[in-house]
């Protein structure tokens, strides 16, 4: 019994620092988001009178709902695009990368040198009225005046969150993948399928758990960007974010924009969370 109290003691020495690092840095916080959410603010002043008007107006404006919807769409192109994209490329270098594993790698993880902020300039430089893209096309002949569809809209967001999430989805589908053992593709090959179908049939479905961590990992912070939809979205393409930063900002109504935040926040975790238990149906159901 002292043996174990002991080892319980250091258990608890251990786990203590990062739990309370947690209550201080992320429960703490989100808990004043919800109470600042249930006051109100009048001009200068903040009523502590505990109510649900701002959830009220938040879901019933149908400029919320206009930009929630936006954000959730706008985040579920780019997680599909992303994921798309990545899959292949996590599949060459975990099957075929060999001895140059690390550099690929390492390539993949290039665009992590750079600012989050100076990639979005270049997506603008590159995607602008007289930018490289219309810059080409003009100089080729193969358009007569500028592009005008592929910047200030939601195209444009689409595109830059789709690179700079890229690689985060690469690397849990590369993990996944190289956790594979190859008796089982030797088996599907002994018992005669193919290279599609061992793919179809071992491969992809052992490589899921990648697949849904990449898709959570581009979804749920794809929804919260702000500065990529203010820089390129124009009207067009400004989502939910765009507006809880005008609430905390220009038009002063902290408890609107907590409400928003938290209404959000809820959105996304009831999808990520159905997601994530479909998936499991699916996999537990085909098995």
């Amino acid at each position: 019994m002292p043996a174990f109290n002991q080892s319980a003691r250091r258990g608890y020495a251990l786990i203590s620092p990062p739990f309370i690092y947690s209550l201080i840095m992320l429960a703490a916080p989100l808990a004043l988001v919800v109470l600042l959410s249930l006051w109100s603010q009048n001009y200068l002043e903040l009523d502590r009178t505990v109510k649900i008007d701002n959830y009220i107006e938040a879901a019933t404006e149908p400029l919320y709902q206009l930009l929630l919807v936006r954000s959730l769409m706008i985040s579920g192109i780019v997680t599909i695009i992303t994921v798309i994209l990545a899959y292949p490329i996590a599949y060459y270098v975990a099957m075929f990368g060999g001895k140059a594993k690390s550099l690929l790698l390492l390539l993949i993880t290039i665009p992590f040198w750079t600012s989050y902020l100076i990639r979005i300039f270049l997506w603008k430089v590159i995607l602008g009225y007289n930018g490289v893209i219309n810059g080409s096309l003009l100089g080729m002949g193969v358009i007569e005046e500028p592009l005008t569809f592929i910047l200030y809209n939601a195209n444009a967001v689409v595109l830059t969150l789709a690179h700079a999430w890229a690689p985060f989805a690469i690397l849990p589908i590369y993990v996944s993948l190289t956790k594979i053992d190859k008796s089982f593709l030797e088996a599907a090959r002994d018992l005669g399928d193919n290279a599609f179908w061992r793919f179809v049939r071992v491969t992809l479905p052992l490589s899921m758990p990648g697949v849904i961590a990449a898709t959570l990992i581009v979804f749920i912070p794809t929804v919260g960007d702000y500065v990529t939809p203010k820089l390129l979205g124009g009207t067009d393409g400004l989502m939910i974010a765009n507006m809880i930063q005008v609430q905390f900002g220009k038009a002063n109504n902290a408890p609107l924009g907590s409400a928003l935040a938290i209404i959000s926040m809820v959105t996304v975790g009831i999808i990520s969370i159905s997601f994530v238990l479909l998936s499991r149906k699916l996999s537990k159901s085909k098995s």
